[in-house]
């Protein structure tokens, strides 16, 4: 059989782009996902307790645009949702992102106003200029003491390297409040789907133009298969043969949990930002999806070098690496890139499909 398209990978970018294909333009789509499932790392299934657990680590789903609401609202029905964080400092809990809270409880003070944030920040942040690097941005934000708190370790755990030799825009995501907003983002639309990322994608793919086949590295048929055009969206370098070397990622290992208990932490997620521990983080993951059950399921968070690509590394030198593919990318057109790993970008769910909407838009149709 041909195809007018072959598609590599399950994720958003590729089951996003199928469905415009087949939907929009009547286009025979073949997705290759080399992972037993589709949903890429927004995966979840229920365990054998009956917990919705998202495998992949907590995927919240939140944006400022219509436009990507709407279109994913097709598929699912969306169950409202405000991702809470607190970050774990010896025994003590605090909120993060840092607001007006957290500097009260850190340091017993009463400030009451933004202004007289405004004006603590003033008085501790150390100018830096110009901002460099992952450190730059927040002490020159908050000061040193904030850094080293609430940063310096995580980071290092996450990144396995010093805030001081990543991208500005590694803690730049993180923002810090005057107020005492206590939610991890602000956006519009914050939702989790009803019944969960999975049965969205199924959604999103379930259309008659659109085949799926799991379990395959779509180097092991592209040359059985009949085709006119590709989509990619898997790790560049590995396109290319690593031909310009490797381009690094940031993995996580998981380690599951099932306690007899039915709530184990006061929020979803709890970081944990010293170093007196290994992982990053634990999640709760019914409280992600609401659910009610005797039991309770939680996820301890081990970053690593090695196993699937969660995070593209930031750095000066990767970055000059990546743009050695893109160029070389750029001379086929034939062949689409888009995504995270096909773009080492570190993209929110919500950028990834106006990102596909945006090339199906522009550059497909």
């Amino acid at each position: 059989m041909k195809y007018d398209y072959l598609i590599v990978g399950a994720g958003f970018a590729g089951s996003v782009m199928a469905e415009r294909l087949a939907s929009q333009l009547n286009k025979k789509v073949l997705v290759v996902e080399k992972r037993n499932h589709i949903a890429g790392n927004a995966f979840d299934e229920y365990d054998e307790h009956g917990i919705l657990v998202h495998r992949y680590g907590p995927h919240i789903f939140h944006t400022n645009s219509k436009e990507v609401f709407d279109y994913l609202s097709q598929f699912t029905q969306w169950v409202p949702y405000e991702h809470k964080v607190l970050a774990k400092i010896g025994d003590e809990l605090y909120p993060i992102p840092i607001n007006r809270l957290t500097i009260n409880k850190l340091y017993n003070l009463n400030l009451k106003t933004d202004e007289e944030v405004k004006n603590y920040f003033e008085s501790v942040k150390e100018k830096r200029f110009p901002i460099l690097n992952s450190e730059d941005i927040i002490v020159n934000q908050v000061g040193k003491d904030l850094f080293e708190k609430f940063f310096k370790h995580y980071t290092k755990k996450q990144w396995n390297l010093e805030p001081n030799e990543l991208s500005p825009s590694v803690c730049g995501r993180i923002p810090v409040r005057t107020n005492d907003d206590c939610r991890y983002f602000t956006d519009k639309y914050q939702f989790i789907p009803k019944d969960g990322y999975t049965k969205m994608f199924e959604k999103i793919l379930n259309h008659k133009n659109i085949e799926v086949i799991l379990n395959t590295d779509y180097k092991s048929i592209i040359n059985t298969m009949k085709f006119d055009k590709m989509i990619y969206t898997g790790p560049i370098d590995y396109f290319f043969d690593y031909k310009f070397g490797k381009l690094p990622y940031r993995s996580i290992r998981f380690e599951f949990r099932n306690l007899p208990q039915a709530q184990f932490q006061e929020t979803a997620q709890i970081n944990y930002v010293d170093n007196l521990v290994e992982f990053t983080r634990v999640i709760e993951h019914k409280l992600l999806s609401q659910q009610n059950s005797g039991t309770t399921t939680i996820s301890f968070e081990y970053p690593q070098k090695e196993g699937e690509p969660f995070y593209p590394v930031p750095t000066e030198e990767n970055r000059n690496k990546y743009l050695q593919y893109k160029k070389e990318a750029d001379k086929n057109n034939q062949i689409i890139f888009c995504g995270r790993l096909a773009e080492y970008q570190y993209y929110n769910m919500d950028q990834v499909v106006a990102n596909t909407l945006k090339i199906f838009e522009n550059e497909v149709k």
